[in-house]
């Protein structure tokens, strides 16, 4: 039998809430037969396993596991993890943000951290205008576009009728009404949207850069509440897109999201196509035809010179 850990407080401030939450999800949509149980007749009122079922599968009592659903127990050990990974049959990003989610709920601090610098460093704004003609840009990691070069922005069909402060890419795949047109692949783009936030804001679940857009989207959009509860943290791996782009047509491309160092969390999204390729001229085109601003309002510097 896997170690149970040590108990802890009551949670009276939800220090394990977010591992509960999560333990929940991923139970309740885990069918008995995808781990081998056998069902007995009859209508079982409980989706996916029943707490004992989990509990028994991971070799834990089911009082321990009632208590770290409740998020009541905040020190599981790794040996517990590993067995509810397993139990559950998590893929490897699962399991690790399991194991975040366990950190996480060690050491929760009192109080709410503050919301990350949107300030974007010149020499990252030089790098995006090097990029042309293929669209480049800077996000924060709750999705908030805050430097982009021309192609970019105009990637994204009518973002630029936001103000600049607004321009957030998961608040555009949900409520800008030309998103759903974009992408002809809309309901796999806003799963791997939730799928993000959901694990950046598994590990700071009271940053008000997050919990205000979340709430934002959990009020306005069905669609986004709805992938909320599901609580899938399986990020999208680098791909191709394709866009249905009122401008310069349909377009397929490669796109690529990079981590950038010594920044808070911000990360630096490029789309390219094969030069020669009629994707890559569609691209010359929207470079040629967007507006020359490429500047956030959180940056008082001198853009680079245009073509």
């Amino acid at each position: 039998m896997a170690s149970e850990g040590t108990p802890t407080g009551s949670g009276a401030r939800g220090e394990g809430a977010e591992l509960g939450r999560f333990l929940r999800a991923r139970r309740t949509q885990t069918g008995p037969e995808q781990v081998g149980l056998t069902v007995g007749p009859g209508l079982r009122r409980t989706p996916g396993l029943r707490r004992e079922e989990l509990a028994t599968l991971a070799g834990i009592s089911i009082d321990y596991y009632v208590r770290l659903e409740r998020g009541k127990e905040t020190r599981p050990s790794p040996s517990v993890l590993d067995a509810l990974a397993r139990a559950l049959h998590l893929d490897d990003q699962e399991h690790q943000h399991l194991r975040e989610l366990a950190a996480h709920a060690a050491r929760y601090a009192p109080e709410p951290p503050p919301a990350p610098s949107r300030t974007v460093r010149p020499h990252l704004k030089l790098l995006l205008e090097s990029m042309r003609p293929n669209p480049a840009y800077v996000i924060s990691r709750s999705m908030d576009m805050l430097a982009w070069n021309p192609g970019g922005l105009a990637l994204y069909a009518g973002l630029d009728d936001w103000p600049a402060k607004q321009r957030n890419l998961a608040r555009y795949l949900f409520l800008h009404p030309a998103a759903r047109d974009l992408f002809p692949d809309w309901d796999r783009q806003i799963t791997g949207c939730v799928a993000r936030l959901r694990a950046v804001a598994g590990t700071a679940p009271d940053a008000p850069d997050l919990t205000s857009l979340v709430g934002e989207l959990l009020l306005k959009s069905p669609d986004f509440a709805g992938l909320w509860e599901r609580y899938d943290v399986t990020g999208r791996k680098p791909a191709q897109k394709t866009f249905h782009h009122p401008q310069v047509g349909t377009i397929t491309l490669t796109s690529q999201a990079m981590h950038l160092e010594g920044t808070p969390g911000q990360r630096i999204g490029v789309y390219t196509a094969e030069p020669g390729t009629p994707d890559h001229d569609a691209l010359l085109l929207l470079d040629m035809t967007a507006p020359r601003t490429t500047w956030h309002t959180s940056y008082t510097g001198t853009p680079p010179p245009g073509p």
